[in-house]
Parts: structure tokens; sequence; C-alpha cells
């Protein structure tokens, strides 16, 4: 998919209405084709500020993690938050899903899954097959 778009920090509009449509978006350099991830103005590599849009396949492998604790009240389950290493060339943090903390490795294949949390959808990671 190619969708001509100018992406400022402030507008990541593609993005998200693809996580609405459970499709992980991303912006893809319309002069020297970089993916980058989050978007951003201008191209770190070309200087272009026109930018065109591809769809992730969602696959990776994770490359750190941590398990977050909220300040002031106890989680109900760990949160695992993770940096995951796109098939695509960009890093991607977000959370694990469906995983067990004895189960998590540096370098797991992971994919993305999209998850209603309250009211809006996110995209997370779990192993293939992992499902939502």
């Amino acid at each position: 998919m190619t969708t001509a778009s100018t992406v400022s920090p402030w507008d990541d509009a593609i993005f998200w209405e693809g996580v609405d449509g459970g499709r992980l978006l991303l912006a893809r350099c319309a002069r020297c084709s970089r993916i980058q991830h989050p978007p951003s103005p201008m191209c770190p590599s070309c200087g272009s500020v026109s930018w065109d849009v591809q769809e992730s396949s969602g696959k990776g492998r994770l490359h750190s993690w941590i398990v977050s604790h909220h300040p002031s009240r106890p989680d109900a389950e760990p949160r695992v938050v993770v940096l995951v290493d796109l098939d695509d060339g960009v890093r991607f943090v977000s959370n694990l899903h469906n995983v067990q903390l004895d189960e998590i490795q540096v370098d797991m294949p992971v994919e993305v899954t999209f998850q209603l949390v309250g009211d809006t959808v996110l995209p997370l990671f779990t192993r293939p097959g992992g499902g939502t």
C-alpha cells in the first residue's frame, strides 16, 4: 500500500487509523524509502519531508523487556513492556501479551496483535500464533 502523506510529530493519525483497522502502518520516506517509527516531520537519512505509508508484517524479535509496575496501585497482572526489532527494520515499543514471565527470552519471535483496552485499540505483541 502506498498513500502519499506528510507526517509531523503531532500528526500520527494514519498510524492510529491503521491500528483501529487491525493494521500496523509505518511511515516510509517517499524519496529514499527509509522506514521511520515513530513518524517524524523530516527523514533523518535524506531530509525529505514527503512520506508514504507501508503496512508492516507485524513480525519481529524481542530486543529487550522490563516488567513495569504502576507507581501508586498494584497491577492485576505483570505488565511487560517490550522493545521489538520489527522485520521492517525499525524498533517498536509496546506491551507483551499472553506470554508468561518465565517464557520471555531476548530474540524470541513475536508478532503484533490488536486489543481493545478501555475504548482504545492498542497494538500488542505475543508469540506467533498467540492471538488475543
